[in-house]
């Protein structure tokens, strides 16, 4: 039960891209979009397939279950990304690079279960909160133009009696002759 529970929920997140591609694929470009939700996604995939290897954590075959799903969607995210793209390729190497490297660096420095484990689970947890953390970078013009906003509001709430209004003076004198 929390196996499928899980597989759902995984593949529901990376499903949540489908319609981008698809303007993509329509459009034959891709325009504004950025890379970088779909790479960081498929940089902490990597990382979890290998934190769920044996050798690293052993027992952890829904780590490596869910992720592989996980990657094989956002392979082919990446895919149509670098087909419809110009020079998004060299970023993906490097993140491949980057990958190679974790591993080659944790297999020879560290030579236990708990070590390998918690230097993983590590960058584990540090690129998880890089893909979820992704997608809020188009926030932060945002975020940026509504402080402004709200701090322009509370200057003119506290200053806008400050200013001398001049009391309109009618034309007319009325004079009261008794």
């Amino acid at each position: 039960m929390s196996f499928r529970r899980n597989q759902i929920g995984s593949d529901g997140y990376c499903n949540v891209y489908s319609p981008t591609f698809v303007k993509i694929i329509k459009k034959g470009t891709v325009e504004q979009f950025s890379p970088i939700p779909y790479l960081a996604t498929a940089l902490n995939c990597m990382l979890w397939i290998f934190y769920g290897l044996p050798f690293v954590h052993p027992n952890s075959l829904l780590v490596i279950t869910i992720n592989g799903i996980g990657l094989a969607f956002e392979s082919v995210y990446l895919t149509i990304f670098l087909i419809y793209s110009n020079a998004q390729g060299r970023v993906l190497a490097a993140e491949i690079a980057f990958v190679a490297v974790v591993v080659v660096v944790v297999l020879l420095v560290a030579h236990t279960y708990e070590k390998r484990t918690l230097i993983v689970g590590i960058l584990c947890i540090i690129f998880g909160t890089c893909m979820y953390a992704a997608p809020l970078s188009v926030m932060i013009p945002n975020g940026l133009g509504t402080l402004l906003a709200l701090s322009q509001l509370i200057l003119y709430a506290c200053y806008y009696k400050a200013t001398p209004r001049a009391e309109p003076k009618s034309d007319i004198e009325l004079h009261q002759d008794i």
